[in-house]
């Protein structure tokens, strides 16, 4: 009995083996839904093999070390360089060598709840994760980029155990282990996109707290950033606490607020 176009979908859907003796069959049956139905198989498999080649060499810089057995090896970045309120927060996080959740990449890349999806995986399967955060009173103080730096110094010193090596976003810590600053490197290392995940989950879950305490700004929604609700706040309510005000937009608030 031929086989119906519905169930030869249900069959390609759980398909995995290019190799498969069904496909035999399937690629002579001459059904026009038949044939467009392997066709977008095999371009869902070329898409997989693609997405799994990339997350393989997004491990290129890990497995450098690996070799030369240094096993430990920490993925740092940071989220929340450029929002007016808020903390930056910062990640660290040692992935085991046998990580394999493909999907894993620069946080701005992935839907907000495939990070929390991500986030859960990560910290279910990394070796070690530590966190650091520098809020805005800091901020104004020292200026954003070193608060920055604090706060990934703070990440790595609150891992356990503490990492042979380091692959850091853009950035070089003043610690005593060996460090690599990769440019865009939360999307060329898994680890530091596993950080970037982590950070900005995290930051995310802390602007929705902050929303609660100061109602009025969309921290919720904006996580802090210039948006136009945002400015409305500012405009109608004043600065917070959490403000930062060394900051352009909050600084010029004050300003005129005093001028008024």
């Amino acid at each position: 009995m031929t086989e119906t176009i519905a169930t030869i979908k249900e069959e390609l859907a759980s398909l995995a083996d290019p190799h498969d003796a069904r496909l035999l069959t399937w690629r002579q049956d001459k059904r026009c839904g038949v044939q467009k139905a392997i066709a977008l198989w095999e371009k869902r498999l070329a898409l997989a093999r693609k997405k799994q080649a990339d997350f393989n060499q997004r491990f290129n810089f890990e497995r450098d070390y690996w070799l030369k057995g240094v096993e430990l090896v920490a993925g740092v970045d940071e989220v929340g360089r450029g929002p007016l309120a808020g903390p930056v927060v910062a990640a660290a996080v040692i992935l085991p060598h046998d990580f394999n959740i493909v999907d894993v990449i620069d946080s701005k890349q992935v839907a907000q709840h495939k990070r929390e999806q991500l986030y859960e995986i990560i910290l279910d399967q990394a070796v070690s994760i530590g966190i650091g955060s520098v809020d805005a009173k800091t901020i104004d103080e020292i200026n954003i980029y070193e608060a920055a730096r604090q706060a990934m110094t703070e990440a790595i010193n609150n891992l356990a155990p503490q990492p042979q090596a380091l692959l850091i976003d853009a950035m070089q810590v003043h610690l005593d282990i060996t460090q690599q600053s990769l440019i865009k490197g939360d999307a060329r290392s898994n680890s530091i996109g596993a950080a970037s995940i982590v950070a900005k989950v995290i930051r995310d879950k802390m602007m929705t707290d902050y929303d609660k305490a100061y109602p009025g700004y969309d921290f919720a929604q904006n996580a802090g950033y210039g948006t136009k609700k945002h400015l409305a706040g500012i405009d109608k309510l004043g600065v917070t606490p959490i403000h930062r005000r060394s900051f352009q937009p909050v600084h010029d608030a004050i300003v005129n607020k005093k001028n008024c």
